[in-house]
């Protein structure tokens, strides 16, 4: 923390804020979570000219249709951007959903609103034609009958009028937030709502810049919005605590969908709608992360989003990983007797904290903090400490039989009895510091930029160090539990479980590995709705990445069959030699016997 302040002038530059979106009075909870992307367009009336709630209901009809049209062609993305346009641009931005919430209920709008969201999902993959027909024929229907009962509900304005008012009870409200709030200087106290609307007219520059034919520079301003402030600022971990890994998935491939439009000059209309539907995915997840940052908000999302929380879950998340094999490496060293080469291990956490920190300042000072240079930086990482993983569990895992383990012992003494003491272990020792730097390098340096993401956004320095005491006393403790309680277990035992625990985080390695370098844009990813998305054991929606991980397994799986064969062969002749020797002793005992 005290390396933080030293440099805070380089990490936390003052940050201007935006004023908070408008709210409406008396929504429910579910309006309410989706109440800043619909007041998005509030004042937009190209969205909201409709006589009746029919004629809405008829626009989204056709938008639907058109999606089913663009299925039906192939163009699956394409049917998807389609199935979120008729969600938000006209579902939410004419205000139909937020009348059917407050009017008829909460339930037919969740019902609805679950009916966009299959249809997207199903849009995704190819041989859903008749899945897609039904779902569109059901909502059609559904939403035809919904418009007619709020035609005839005598209470209610006609979508022109009504958005007309909402606009006027927004602006008004407002002003009362302004007159009302304590003026943000730059100094924290920003909202999610204000990250989002930071990143809003940053993707309107980037169509801009497609539209008038400069693609690249649209791709820049895309990834500008995603590294400096949706990464950078700790919208993305925060979406991954909070919400789901599953929706930062989405945004993320909303991004990647954006950028390969522009890339692939792809229509404007489908640009537009990409960049469209990226801002109200951002305002939504922003109305809900805020939902919980006030005296009544949700009290889990509420310590998720503080300073003590994040920076909690940050170090907790980013140092397991190198506190599991830092610890089973040092119980190795112990129990194998070679206890006074943990001091190397130790120089390699140190180097790595060291190192970590350095990168980190190097990253801030070149590439602003975040980028595609950090990303790669962390996929290739990732993937050699993935390979000095696959070695060194192996190793242990050639080592598990005591027979196996005593002759290797007995090598060892043997050739240190002829060599200068220690020197065939060189090799090995520095081999394992290495693996302890790259495992506390990685994390170290993604730990440093977190929190400076986490200061730039609260400027709560004691929430932060307390979280971070909290974090760093559950590693210690986590790592004592490994390290002492490991070195009691017997050699098969412990080499197995300790083979078997770094095989498991070699194919964790290998999906957040490649995940790292499909964000970096150094490879491009396949996007796979249906996967779900853990942070925490290196999932994610990419074919790219399950097959990473999956051929990672099956090298974990065929060295150890190897190995285990290898074992089996060795105790056989080992108890064929032992029963050839007793024979003979049995033998030789008979011939005595006869003299």
């Amino acid at each position: 923390m005290t390396g933080l302040g030293l440099v805070a002038s380089a990490f936390f530059p003052g940050i201007p804020s935006n004023l908070l979106p408008g709210t409406t009075a008396n929504i429910n909870p579910v309006a309410s979570i989706l109440g800043g992307a619909t007041a998005a367009f509030a004042d937009d009336t190209s969205t909201t000219d409709y006589s009746s709630w029919s004629a809405v209901a008829s626009a989204i009809d056709k938008q639907l249709q058109k999606a089913q049209s663009e299925y039906k062609s192939g163009n699956t993305a394409g049917a998807a951007a389609d199935f979120q346009s008729a969600q938000w641009s006209l579902y939410e931005a004419a205000n139909f959903g937020k009348v059917v919430n407050d009017t008829i209920g909460a339930d037919t709008y969740q019902s609805q609103i679950k009916q966009f969201q299959d249809l997207q999902t199903s849009a995704y993959t190819a041989g859903n034609d008749a899945d897609i027909a039904s779902k569109t024929s059901a909502l059609t229907a559904e939403l035809d009958a919904t418009a007619q009962k709020l035609d005839q509900n005598t209470d209610l304005a006609n979508p022109k009028d009504y958005a007309k008012a909402r606009a006027e009870q927004t602006a008004k409200e407002r002003k009362q937030l302004d007159a009302a709030k304590k003026k943000n200087t730059g100094k924290g106290n920003r909202t999610w709502t204000d990250v989002a609307n930071d990143m809003a007219p940053i993707l309107d520059n980037a169509y801009k810049a497609y539209e008038s034919g400069d693609a690249a520079k649209g791709v820049e301003l895309v990834n500008e919005a995603y590294y400096q402030h949706y990464e950078k600022l700790g919208f993305e971990k925060n979406v991954m605590n909070a919400i789901s890994g599953n929706r930062v998935s989405q945004v993320e491939y909303q991004f990647k969908e954006c950028r390969q439009a522009m890339n692939n000059k792809e229509p404007l209309t489908d640009a537009k709608k990409f960049i469209d539907d990226l801002k109200a995915m951002l305002k939504e997840d922003a109305k809900k992360l805020d939902s919980g940052s006030g005296a009544n908000g949700n009290s889990v999302i509420k310590f998720i989003t503080s300073a003590f929380g994040q920076a909690f879950l940050v170090l907790i998340r980013e140092g397991l990983e190198a506190i599991l094999v830092v610890a089973a490496i040092i119980a190795y060293l112990v129990k194998s007797g070679n206890k006074k080469f943990t001091k190397w291990i130790y120089l390699g956490i140190l180097a790595g904290l060291i190192g970590s920190g350095l990168i980190a300042v190097v990253f801030v000072l070149l590439f602003s903090g975040n980028g595609p240079q950090q990303e790669i930086l962390e996929g290739v990482t990732a993937l050699i400490a993935m390979l000095m993983l696959l070695y060194t569990s192996n190793w242990m895992l050639s080592k598990s039989s005591v027979r196996s383990w005593n002759r290797y012992i007995k090598g060892k003494t043997e050739s240190a009895v002829s060599t200068a003491a220690g020197h065939v272990t060189v090799g090995s020792v520095v081999s394992l510091a290495m693996l302890s730097f790259l495992a506390v390098f990685r994390e170290g340096a993604e730990t440093v930029m977190f929190y400076q993401a986490i200061y730039s956004m609260s400027y709560d320095g004691s929430g932060m160090m307390l979280g971070a005491v909290a974090a760093f006393a559950v590693l210690i403790v986590v790592f004592l539990l490994i390290r002492f309680t490991s070195v009691k277990i017997p050699i098969r035992p412990f080499f197995i479980i300790t083979s078997a625990l770094m095989a498991v985080l070699v194919v964790f390695f290998a999906g957040g590995g490649v995940h790292a370098l499909i964000e970096g844009n150094l490879i491009d990813g396949t996007y796979l709705p249906a996967v779900p998305t853990s942070d925490w054991i290196g999932l994610y929606p990419y074919a790219e990445t399950i097959t990473a991980q999956v051929v990672a397994l099956i090298a974990v799986v065929v060295l150890f069959t190897i190995s285990t064969i290898k074992q089996q062969r060795e105790a056989k002749a080992a108890a064929a030699v032992a029963a050839s020797g007793d024979a003979a002793s049995a033998g030789a005992a008979a011939d005595d016997r006869n003299r």
